[in-house]
């Protein structure tokens, strides 16, 4: 039977490839299970999240540490076009439009912030269990050795023009040169056998956009958090508008523009 294509019709359905029967059964005959990773206790260290500024000027955050005494569960993959369109079939996701001909086993991509937590609300229901979207302290934990931030660069120099610049330059050298999505466990897998993590699929994570004041003192001090706008983590962190789907067109409020938006769930409280 064919795979029917995501888009924002619902009516508008294609026949590009094939797929199991299992695979396109109502949903609730089967629920497509995930594979979960199951991390150990342990702890990151890691640049947080947001916007730190010293002096009216924007700085590196300083590094935290944060431990994770119960250790982690967290999907092996990104959530893929078949598994998300089981839930657009029971119409508690929307339907996107994806960058190129459907396949069941690639990341789904073209989804927002309010599109993943979507469907970790349905998955939750369906599986009795709870998952939702991890922190972005938790994608860095899972990520390890392939988590990255550039953050600003150091740059002595006053003007923050450059220190923009040399941020913009430094990630889109880091731009992959394919950025068509790829099936699952092409990118191969980190330390802690999570696969595609930076490929070229940034992942949506729960963590709001704060701005941070840091005093001479070293105290740090929120000043403002914007959850309309969330971290995204892949090859580089950045931060999207939450109902933003392609930030190549837009919404991409710091840093070079993800090339795919899609995402994973971790399990538990």
């Amino acid at each position: 039977m064919p795979f029917p294509r995501l888009k924002l019709a619902a009516a508008a359905l294609t026949t590009s490839i094939a797929c199991s029967t299992a695979m396109l059964a109502p949903p609730s005959a089967r629920l497509i299970e995930p594979e979960m990773i199951e991390l150990q206790a342990g702890q990151v260290t890691y640049p947080p999240a947001g916007d730190f500024m010293r002096a009216g000027k924007p700085v590196k955050a300083p590094l935290k540490t944060t431990h994770f005494a119960r250790g982690l569960q967290i999907m092996k993959h990104q959530v893929t076009q078949a598994e998300y369109w089981k839930c657009v079939e029971d119409r508690r996701c929307p339907s996107v439009v994806l960058p190129g001909p459907a396949s069941a086993d690639q990341p789904i991509v073209g989804v927002s912030w309010r599109d993943a937590e979507a469907y970790a609300v349905w998955y939750s229901g369906k599986a009795g269990k709870h998952y939702r979207l991890p922190t972005d302290e938790e994608w860095a934990f899972a990520a390890g050795s392939h988590f990255r931030d550039e953050g600003w660069p150091d740059i002595d120099d006053s003007d923050p023009a450059r220190r923009w610049l040399a941020r913009y330059e430094s990630e889109f050298a880091d731009e992959p040169t394919d950025k068509t999505p790829r099936t699952v466990g092409s990118f191969g897998a980190n330390e802690n056998g999570l696969l595609d993590i930076a490929g070229n699929v940034w992942e949506w994570t729960d963590t709001c956009l704060a701005r941070v004041g840091i005093r001479d003192s070293g105290e740090q001090m929120v000043q403002t958090t914007n959850c309309g706008v969330r971290v995204v983590e892949g090859r580089h962190r950045t931060y999207v508008t939450d109902f933003i789907r392609d930030a190549r067109s837009g919404g991409c409020a710091v840093g070079k523009p993800p090339t795919n938006l899609g995402f994973r769930l971790v399990r538990g409280d």
